[in-house]
């Protein structure tokens, strides 16, 4: 079914979430990891909620929408993990790993979200959104970010 793809598709693009916070939490600064960690993390809220709510609208049971809701998430802490481990083998390695999982984040953006929302016909509501979040991740920055 087609929900199997979109449950799919949010589980494949946690991975490297999960990379990009296991990267800046294992950075030097520690407002990096704070900054990206809360950023990214309170992006999983609605769209963890996007899957549970996919697979009720379907007739699953709530707490089989919430487990696989869940399990969808899980694989951001093992993208975090190996994030984490990459850097602890050197230091050198952060610019290519952030570099690598800013990269993934703008691909998974760029080529499934955006198109998705113009061919569902919410060009308005998605362009708005994504510069309401872009101006948050500011925000955010301005007030986490490395200060010198």
């Amino acid at each position: 079914k087609k929900i199997w793809l979109f449950v799919w598709a949010i589980t494949l693009h946690n991975f490297p979430e999960g990379l990009s916070v296991g990267v800046a939490a294992a950075s030097a600064k520690e407002s990096i990891g704070l900054g990206t960690t809360l950023g990214i993390g309170l992006q999983n809220i609605p769209e963890g909620l996007s899957v549970a709510i996919a697979l009720r609208s379907q007739g699953y049971s709530p707490k089989y929408a919430f487990g696989v809701a869940s399990l969808t998430g899980f694989v951001e802490i093992i993208g975090g993990i190996i994030g984490a481990l990459i850097l602890t083998m050197s230091i050198k390695l952060l610019p290519f790993s952030l570099a690598y999982a800013a990269g993934a984040m703008l691909f998974v953006v760029s080529d499934e979200i955006i198109p998705e929302t113009h061919r569902e016909g919410f060009e308005g509501g998605a362009t708005g959104a994504l510069f309401f979040g872009f101006c948050i991740m500011m925000f955010l920055d301005s007030v986490l970010g490395i200060k010198n």
